[in-house]
């Protein structure tokens, strides 16, 4: 099959979206158009991740970047990209949090053979759902090193334009979070299994591929729209604001009745997306800032925005978009298929995680289960690990149930952070057909046996 655009669609990077927009308009987010079938390569490149006298970086990016190019097309349209492997590693692209279309999930050897060096495979599906989603490879047992040099990147569906003015803005922002594992020659640790218990955490922050905070000026007063997904291996980061109150408008893609976070802080699993809405402060020269909290470290600084010029004219009170009409309305969990997941760490140094007593045996295993389309399904995951784990179902999105098991949380997920010694209970419609993953988002966990699959005829 042809190619109808070259690798030059996609010169837009995930540097250049941090951006500020007039504020009359609402403007979409920086990236690349999608239109025909356009190819998305693999391929070595740099990054100068730390200052001089270090050398620049180098990296695995899609299109030589790290994070690849923002790709953007408009909900109901046909995401189509070839991806050409310029790498000598095996690679695939897992389209993170977008529902449905099993045979495109990307998930090697689950759902497709791996893409072979010098080999291209042709990725057709139809975008479901409008939100923020992320893009990476995902063959088991090699997905720690293919993410941790820099194979990454983002995908925004646009919402029809008659649904916008609930998130009327005057700068669409989105950012990239991720961390960097480094020597200090600026050489990337080529130790990608030896950090299985906790997961790989980098050193370096980064924002947009670049070493944190980012800094950008606004009119004083600006109504942001901020995308931010958390694309780094392992690292489990809570996003707080200082200097002005955000409120959440989407959890993982999913559009959710707009709430302050508690403390205003957000905790942002890997593969996590989330959407907020704040207006920053109207005096000029004011700083607001997105800090990651540090938990056995100091808070660093992720963006810091400050205010100059005129003031931006005052808008009405922060209002959600509408929920999906696409999600089912309830799930009755009477009905639902149960199943439980005993997780259970590795015992020993080079053996791999336990499932219900058993050592894993991943995607090469039976099914977890099998169901009928259209099945409710409850999961448990009963983490006996001294580690948090992030459960991540595919294809589907899933209510996280009520410790209490008195309902639901008013919001929809691709994962949840399950803490040590915890259990955690997730509901969800299986309305998708086909082979799916159901992993850990901690990805030295998954490629060390923290992973299985369900079946949905």
């Amino acid at each position: 099959m042809p190619f109808n655009c070259s690798r030059r669609a996609f010169l837009g990077s995930v540097a250049a979206t941090l951006v500020s927009l007039d504020a009359r308009a609402e403007p979409p987010v920086a990236g690349t158009k999608m239109a025909g079938l356009a190819t998305l390569e693999a391929r070595k490149g740099t990054a100068r991740l730390l200052p001089d006298p270090a050398h620049a970086t180098e990296i695995w990016g899609f299109e030589g970047k790290a994070p690849g190019p923002v790709l953007r097309l408009s909900q109901g349209e046909e995401l189509a990209v070839g991806l050409v492997n310029r790498l000598d590693a095996p690679l695939s692209i897992h389209w993170h949090g977008m529902r449905g279309d099993n045979a495109m999930d990307g998930v090697a050897p689950l759902t497709q053979a791996e893409v072979a060096p010098g080999a291209r495979f042709d990725y057709r599906r139809r975008a479901l759902d409008a939100g923020l989603f992320c893009y990476r490879p995902s063959v088991f047992g090699a997905t720690p090193e293919l993410c941790g040099r820099g194979l990454k990147g983002l995908l925004v569906v646009d919402e029809p334009k008659s649904s916008l003015k609930p998130l009327e803005s005057d700068a669409d922002l989105l950012l990239a979070l991720d961390d960097w594992r480094l020597d200090k020659n600026g050489v990337i640790e080529g130790d990608f299994g030896a950090a299985a218990a906790a997961g790989r955490i980098g050193t370096l922050v980064a924002v947009d591929g670049a070493p944190a905070p980012a800094r950008r000026d606004f009119s004083p007063g600006a109504r942001i729209r901020l995308r931010l997904a958390n694309l780094a291996n392992a690292r489990i980061m809570f996003v707080g604001f200082e200097n002005i109150q955000p409120f959440v408008v989407a959890v993982d893609s999913q559009p959710c009745d707009a709430f302050e976070p508690v403390r205003r802080t957000i905790p942002a699993a890997p593969g996590a997306r989330f959407e907020l809405m704040f207006d920053l402060p109207r005096a000029e020269n004011a700083a607001a800032k997105l800090v990651l909290r540090g938990v056995d470290e100091a808070d660093r600084d992720l963006a810091i925005f400050t205010t100059r010029g005129a003031a931006a004219p005052a808008r009405p009170p922060i209002a959600a978009a509408p929920q999906n009409p696409l999600l089912p309305t309830e799930i009755k969990l009477q009905a639902a298929k149960k199943v439980d997941l005993l997780i259970e760490p590795p015992a020993s140094p080079g053996s791999g995680w336990r499932i219900n007593g058993a050592a894993s045996k991943a995607y090469g295993g039976p099914p977890l289960f099998q169901v009928k389309r259209g099945s409710p399904v409850t999961l448990g995951f009963v983490n006996r690990a001294a580690v948090p784990v992030v459960m991540h179902v595919h294809g589907h999105c899933v209510r996280l149930l009520h410790d209490l098991d008195d309902g639901w949380e008013p919001y929809w997920r691709n994962g949840v952070v399950v803490p040590p010694g915890k259990t955690k209970h997730v509901a969800f419609v299986a309305d998708s057909p086909g082979k799916w993953a159901v992993h850990d988002d901690i990805l030295e966990h998954e490629a060390a046996g923290l992973a299985a699959w369900f079946d949905v005829k």
